[in-house]
């Protein structure tokens, strides 16, 4: 079992900066990829970024250049850095882990960007 815990949501003007962190307890050795998702009101989820153990990014095209991924092996923590946020930005983040054949999710945390 893999347990991510998620933290540095909040309410912020558009062009403001936030930094969200996962920290992951349990089978972290069996992590491999880690991601950030986000759901805004009555969309799906959809992937933000992600980052391999290796430290391979990907990001959505609408954030690229204004967030970034990074992640701490050795303190079993991922980072996403967003800069110039935009209202469209706001959701719920959600932190992922994969581990093998599966999936592990954390509890969210509300992103708000004001215009």
């Amino acid at each position: 079992q893999v347990q991510l815990v998620e933290s540095g949501g909040g309410l912020v003007q558009a062009g403001g900066s936030l930094r969200l962190s996962c920290a992951a307890s349990g089978r972290i050795f069996s992590i491999n990829a880690m991601g950030w998702y986000r759901q805004a009101p009555g969309n799906q989820r959809e992937l933000v970024a992600s980052i391999t153990r290796g430290g391979t990014t990907n990001y959505r095209d609408s954030v690229k250049g204004r967030f970034t991924i990074s992640r701490d092996n050795a303190n079993n923590t991922v980072y996403l850095q967003m800069n110039s946020l935009k209202p469209e930005d706001t959701g719920v983040y959600y932190c992922n882990a994969e581990h093998g054949a599966y999936y592990s999710w954390g509890q969210g945390t509300q992103v708000t960007v004001s215009s």
